[in-house]
């Protein structure tokens, strides 16, 4: 099937009272509008034309990648007006144009599918979906046979009319060639001096062109979003939606309310997750692996049987087989621990290469370093690796020992098997397999006095 694609995208959203546009709220990780592109996608269309206007620029720039067609409505004068702005720039060679709502992210790629399926280039084809409360809603009118024959707003619809359950969801598949002459034909002879793109349903029935539905799998992938707490629901709507299917493959979930996916997570088997924990760009949890309470993984690969304590933080990292994490700990981008690598309560690793079974389990830095197999870093030591314009390299050879409380100023090599005395400031490299110590003579004072505040007067 030969398709345009129109994804309405102008609105202020006032109820937002944001100074962004509604459609560049996040949702799941991604912009509303984002995920209606994204649905879009598979589609396959000739051309994607996005209607923007409020914050037009800023949306524009935000989904440029895309490779859309933008196109500005100002001022906004109704959906009719929207899609009008449209008709330059629609593909006449695709017989079905499918419209589309920036403002409503969780539209399956299926369902848009179907939708353009029952226009099939010759229908005028309606997303549909019955709801328990339709109050609001425009709700579809049908003949005797079935057919449809009109879209009555709430506001107009008689008793009879309000008790019809199935509504109109905004969304609409049409003929190309008819719906560019439909909209061109749109009146404002109404209170609101708008053009209203559902207008062009009695258009459609006067010519006896079939107005048929296609009906959406539920509420929840029609919902829009027009104010904060339609924004939250609708996130934990999503969230729990993929907790559920990570559940179904087998992750153990220790409370999927409490769960939190703002991007791609793929996860081996027997793994679990505790609450609140919260992954953030693409992140790969292999089998066994274990993450602990209040966890932020962005970005990140955990190795088999790996271990996160709780409240560690890992983005752009990698954590091999078998490594323990935390709690309290925070991987930077660039860190890499090698198999069965501990990081302990408050370490930090940030642009670090720690070798298999290298251990650094308390309140210390490693950064821009590469440390050996079975080094132990003590607590308290840190890389000084920034000299106020650079960064340099620390090289920590195998089986080394660093003591507590060290300090190695890069660039410095540590060699294998040396042991850095703690209290140590290392600023030249330690050979192999010998104690190196730089620290002033302790020394006591006879007599010293501690120093008194002097009385008030």
């Amino acid at each position: 099937m030969a398709l345009n694609v129109v994804v309405m995208a102008a609105g202020k959203g006032t109820r937002m009272k944001s100074a962004r546009a509604k459609v560049l709220h996040r949702l799941g990780g991604r912009s509303l509008l984002q995920h209606v592109l994204d649905a879009a996608a598979p589609l396959g269309a000739m051309r994607t034309v996005v209607v923007t206007g409020h914050g037009a620029e800023q949306v524009e720039a935000a989904v440029a990648a895309s490779g859309a067609v933008f196109v500005r409505q100002q001022p906004q004068l109704g959906t009719g007006h929207a899609v009008q702005q449209t008709v330059p720039a629609l593909d006449d060679a695709a017989d079905t144009t499918l419209i589309l709502n920036g403002d409503v992210p969780l539209i399956r790629p299926e369902t848009a599918a179907a939708l353009a399926a029952a226009c099939g280039g010759e229908r005028l084809a309606l997303l549909t979906v019955e709801l328990a409360d339709p109050s609001g809603y425009g709700r579809i009118v049908r003949d005797a046979a079935g057919a449809v024959t009109a879209i009555v707003e709430h506001k107009d619809a008689s008793d009879a009319q309000r008790t019809i359950r199935e509504v109109y969801t905004g969304m609409m598949a049409a003929p190309t060639a008819l719906l560019k002459r439909w909209v061109m034909a749109l009146k404002d002879d109404n209170a609101q001096r708008e053009y209203y793109l559902t207008d062009i349903v009695g258009m459609a029935v006067a010519e006896g062109v079939a107005v048929v539905a296609a009906a959406a799998s539920g509420e929840t992938e029609v919902l829009g979003v027009n104010s904060p707490a339609q924004l939250a629901d609708l996130e934990r709507r999503l969230q729990r939606q993929r907790a559920e299917a990570l559940m179904t493959a087998g992750v153990r979930l220790a409370d999927p309310a409490r769960f939190d996916q703002r991007g791609t997570l793929e996860c081996g088997q027997d793994v679990e997750i505790d609450v609140n924990c919260v992954f953030e760009g693409r992140v790969v949890l292999g089998d066994g692996v274990s993450i602990g309470a209040n966890c932020v993984i962005r970005d990140a690969e955990i190795g088999a049987g790996a271990v996160l304590h709780p409240f560690t933080h890992v983005e752009g990292a990698t954590v091999g087989a078998g490594a323990l994490v935390g709690p309290f700990a925070r991987l930077r981008p660039g860190a890499e621990l090698g198999r069965e690598v501990h990081i302990g309560n408050f370490v930090e690793v940030k642009n670090s290469r720690l070798a298999d079974g290298a251990k650094a389990n308390h309140l210390a830095y490693l950064g821009d370093a590469t440390v050996g197999p079975r080094v132990n870093y003590g607590a308290g030591s840190i890389t000084a690796n920034y000299d106020g314009a650079n960064k340099h390299r620390t090289v920590i050879g195998a089986d080394a020992h660093i003591g507590s409380n060290c300090v190695l100023v890069a660039p410095v090599t540590i060699g294998d098997g040396a042991t850095i005395g703690a209290g140590s400031t290392i600023g030249k490299d330690a050979p192999a397999g010998q104690l190196t110590v730089a620290r002033a003579r302790q020394a006591s004072l006879p007599g010293w006095q501690r120093p008194k505040k002097a009385p008030k007067a």
